[in-house]
């Protein structure tokens, strides 16, 4: 009722409506790229030269001027042919008249009707009583008459328009006038009404429908649903198809508490640029009684060769626009808007980027009133410096470089949150730093081990601001007993630290069967040690450093920390295994690790007290995986303390997909490391993680997520939907929680029938789905089961 009463009055208040295409894959092509045909139509070439074939079982009159055929009349003449019980052909005039079971194939368009009259040089004429099937979208209907204007445009009075198969169809469109353009591929409704069980759903005085998978331009089907935060919305999107490489989408949306809300959306791409621009704008929010906007605007174009530039700039209004507008350009779960602009040129062994960024934060507050994120450093700017050459006489050398202005008007940790700081220099207002890196190794390679020493030193230099008291960093540094007195630290320090590192590891392979299959078994024991002296940089300022996530990857790597704020000292050893089991054609069937890093000597730089290593050991690293069956997928990772003797982290996915439009999802996550310091009541982190997609029925088909928290006992990002397939539709009834801040969720509704081969009416869900079910296939498509 929602839909048809929305739509009634919007038919009356716009009286030249035109719906425009709605498809998925709607985005600009490259000019001159060759845009997707549903089906391919057959070349249209107006040949006048073309001679006109003629049969009967019975021809009378003048071989000259007339022929009148008796009896399974045929005539045909390029890409058009007649079929009738009798008929009349005109020689001088070549114009064709038949009449009785009228059937007439044009250019793969098919007709049936009583009596027809064409001409066949113009393809002008017209059919009486006629029926119609369309080629190209297997578009079919019935009319009083069909006035064929010339080979590609006709008009059909009084008729209908469906493509659902069969003679009773589920919806149908009637209008006085229809036109159809098969060159544009488009078909225009006058005074349409759209049908849906038989009962009017939709109505406009014109309407346009597509007969292939071009973009059009016009009004986009309404789009209605509702929230908590802002009630009942009503948005009537307006599309120009501009040119095949760019268009512009308006979208007027009512909201019901807060007002009228505009939108823009505008897309381009070329041969050497694309990007694209949104903006949203409301003005007096009847709510908050302010104006609401956001922005966002992506490019990247080369200028000339080697030479690329781009931009990415976010902007909203206030803190709470993620919230209060979750469908918005700014999305609910990004809160931290970076507005960036980088220029890069490359030559033939090395790269110069240039970078300005800064940073918006859409501030969170938990139920304290305390603020939750921090806002990282603006760059401004930042120039990087990268060369490198590999199997120089057999070495591989790289340089990094870079200088950086970073800038703050404010902490990483906000005022007011629970920590705090003494007077320090590792949170300076902004400051310089500047480093180079050279980095000198030689690979050995053979087919069963390779071998890969390698040194670097890294050179870093800082002058800082004075910290947040205003005061200088008359921080001195520790003083061993009977050393002399300390000195000032300042707000000019600098580090040298070189690093050596060896990599090297075996490879084992032997033929072995899983599950009764061949395979190829591997066997990779590698060892890497890593050799770093120790600095100390406990006053060294935290501008963009953190403790690196413990994975195999990480533990491969020099360097504990990433940034480049703190070198982690070392005198370590890396030990690992893998084995995996590989098909023929690649495939991995199951992977399966183990690893540690053995400390000869405990590092002793650290982030903070909690980051401090006391153990000679670290925890131990374990991992099982891979694509089981066709069907079964799994990914294990789990981190084990062998000191505290439990799991510190451990993280488990099962993807189950046996079929087409067939999946089940089931993730687990622990995190005992997953504390945050702005907030005293957080616990570690113990959550699972369950979606699906399935059949219920041969047409109906349900889908869900669920995201629980076993520590706080709350249901997190959930949502739950039925679809249902016809022949030539699709319904859709999906309803979606999402955590928009730690105190506030958002409950949306989305009720969407999609006719094929016309429009989407309602709310398009199709982009949660894919968001929230890994696998999720369109019912509205053909099946198709691609494996993990």
């Amino acid at each position: 009722m929602t839909v048809l009463v929305a739509s009634v009055i919007a038919a009356v208040s716009m009286p030249m409506w035109a719906w425009a295409q709605a498809v998925e894959v709607s985005t600009p092509i490259i000019p001159d790229a060759q845009a997707n045909q549903p089906k391919p139509r057959q070349p249209r070439v107006n040949d006048t030269d073309a001679p006109t074939t003629i049969e009967a079982e019975q021809m009378t009159g003048r071989p000259d001027r007339l022929l009148n055929l008796d009896n399974d009349v045929d005539m045909t003449r390029g890409g058009t042919n007649l079929k009738s019980n009798t008929g009349v052909y005109h020689i001088v005039e070549n114009e064709a008249e038949a009449h009785g079971c009228v059937r007439m194939n044009r250019y793969g368009d098919r007709y049936t009707g009583d009596d027809l009259q064409m001409n066949m040089d113009s393809g002008q004429g017209y059919l009486t009583n006629p029926t119609y099937w369309f080629q190209a979208n297997d578009g079919h209907g019935k009319a009083d008459r069909v006035n064929f204007l010339d080979e590609d445009r006709s008009e059909i009075l009084k008729g209908t328009y469906t493509t659902c198969p069969g003679t009773k169809p589920d919806w149908y469109v009637k209008s006085s006038t229809l036109d159809i353009d098969s060159g544009l591929g488009e078909g225009v409704a006058h005074n349409g009404i759209v049908y849906f069980k038989n009962v009017p759903i939709l109505g406009s005085p014109i309407m346009s429908f597509p007969l292939t998978g071009d973009r059009q331009s016009g009004v986009l089907p309404p789009i209605i649903g509702s929230t908590n935060n802002g009630g009942l919305e009503f948005n009537l999107p307006y599309y120009f198809n501009i040119a095949p490489n760019r268009d512009l989408t308006l979208y007027p949306n009512i909201i019901s508490q807060r007002g009228l809300q505009m939108g823009a959306d505008a897309r381009y791409m070329g041969v050497d640029y694309s990007g694209q621009t949104k903006v949203e704008f409301l003005p007096g929010d009847q709510l908050t009684k302010t104006d609401r906007y956001a922005l966002q605007s992506i490019h990247s174009q080369t200028l000339l060769p080697g030479l690329t530039m781009g931009w990415n700039v976010n902007f909203a209004s206030d803190n709470n626009y993620p919230d209060d507008f979750t469908r918005s350009i700014t999305q609910s779960s990004l809160r931290t808007l970076n507005r960036e602009f980088d220029l890069n040129y490359s030559g033939s062994f090395w790269n110069v980027a240039a970078l300005a960024s800064r940073y918006q934060v859409l501030q969170d507050f938990n139920a304290a009133g305390l603020p939750t994120l921090s806002r990282p450093y603006d760059r401004m700017p930042q120039v990087t410096v990268t060369a490198g050459k590999q199997d120089i006489y057999g070495f591989d050398w790289t340089v990094n470089a870079q200088y950086t202005r970073f800038r703050n008007t404010q902490y990483d940790f906000p005022s007011g949150s629970s920590t705090t700081y003494t007077s320090s220099t590792l949170l300076p207002l902004g400051g310089e730093r500047v480093y180079i890196n050279p980095q000198l190794s030689y690979p050995i390679i053979r087919p069963g081990y390779f071998i890969t020493p390698k040194i670097q030193l890294d050179a870093t230099a800082y002058s800082i601001e004075p910290n947040k008291f205003g005061i200088a960093n008359a921080v001195t540094q520790p003083v061993a007993l009977g050393a002399p007195a300390p000195t000032p630290l300042g707000n000019d320090f600098s580090r040298v630290l070189p690093t050596f590192s060896l990599d090297t590891g075996l490879i084992f392979e032997r033929d072995a069967t899983f599950f009764g299959n061949k395979m190829t078994q591997t066997l990779e024991p590698r060892l890497f040690y890593v050799r770093t002296p120790y600095h100390d940089q406990s006053q060294f300022p935290l501008f963009d450093s953190g403790a690196a996530d413990f994975n195999f990857a990480q533990i491969f790597t020099e360097n504990r920390y990433s940034g480049h704020d703190r070198i982690s000292d070392a005198n370590q050893l890396t030990t690992a295994v893998t084995s995996r089991f590989i098909e023929e054609s690649g495939l991995e069937r199951l992977r399966l690790g183990i690893g540690q890093r053995m400390y000869f000597t405990q590092p002793r730089v650290a982030l903070n007290t909690t980051d401090n290593i006391t153990t000679s050991r670290s925890d131990l690293l374990l991992m099982a995986g891979g694509q089981v069956t066709p069907t079964l997928g799994v990914d294990n990772t789990i981190e084990y303390s062998q000191s505290n003797n439990q799991w510190v982290r451990a993280g488990s996915t099962i993807k189950w997909q046996p079929g087409p439009k067939k999946v089940i999802n089931f993730s687990y996550q622990l995190d005992h490391t997953n504390i945050d310091p702005l907030d005293v009541d957080n616990k570690y982190l113990k959550q699972f993680d369950l979606s699906a997609q399935w059949p219920l029925t041969r047409r109906w088909y349900g889908v869900g997520r669920v995201s629980y928290s076993l520590q706080e006992k709350t249901v997190g990002q959930s949502l739950i939907g039925l679809e249902y397939k016809a022949d030539c539709w699709v319904f859709r009834l999906v309803g979606q929680r999402t955590p928009t801040s730690s105190t506030r969720t958002t409950t949306g509704f989305f009720i969407q029938l999609e006719l094929n081969g016309l429009s989407k009416i309602g709310s398009d869900p199709i982009s949660a789905l894919r968001s929230s079910v890994p696998g999720y296939q369109n019912i509205n498509q053909s099946d198709s089961f691609i494996s993990r």
